[in-house]
């Protein structure tokens, strides 16, 4: 099966004395979900950041495929003065949009708010919406379900799950149960 993420001895730090990565290497495939946990400033969000390129590697490589990302702060994921819909409605189509509200526990009348009119949670699902909406080969996932309570939380990664046979996801979570239940491989930075 093709590799939708190759990284390939990737050396990384802010500076060059202190590096998060020194020759990391991991591959992701379609259909897998892994995990990357570490403490706070382990480097896992700056991980996505060079994934997505916008950090250069000191060396190494990093080969993507499409990605999406869902981000741990949902407030700062969406621009605070258009509703919903109408961010979601500028990245991706919206011809599934029902049938994932459904699948999310979030109401249509909630999209047509703005961001702050929302609560965390159900500003994190619109996030979540948003991504998979986007139909990546690769869906970036940091904290995902922080914000939820317990039940929405297994509800949303049992959701993400069922579209590991349409892309691949990595997650970086803090919750090594989560990481321990749902990923085929959980890495430690």
């Amino acid at each position: 099966m093709p590799k939708l993420l190759e990284i390939q001895n990737l050396s990384f730090g802010y500076s060059k004395d202190k590096l998060l990565f020194d020759d990391l290497s991991l591959t992701l495939e379609k259909g897998e979900l892994k995990a990357i946990v570490g403490e706070s400033g382990a480097g896992k969000s700056t991980l996505f950041e060079l994934i997505l390129q916008n950090l250069k590697p000191l060396k190494g490589s990093i080969q993507s495929a499409k990605c999406a990302q869902v981000f741990q702060d949902p407030y700062s994921s969406f621009h605070p003065s258009y509703t919903l819909l109408n961010q979601i409605k500028d990245v991706a189509p919206i011809d599934e949009l029902q049938k994932y509200l459904k699948l999310i526990n979030l109401e249509y009348a909630l999209l047509l708010k703005l961001p702050h009119e929302l609560s965390g949670g159900q500003l994190q699902r619109a996030s979540i919406l948003r991504a998979i909406l986007m139909k990546p080969d690769i869906l970036l996932l940091d904290e995902p379900t922080s914000a939820l309570d317990n039940v929405i939380q297994l509800e949303v990664m049992q959701m993400l799950m069922k579209h590991l046979d349409s892309m691949a996801m990595l997650l970086i979570t803090h919750d090594i149960e989560l990481a321990e239940w749902s990923a085929d491989e959980v890495i430690t930075i």
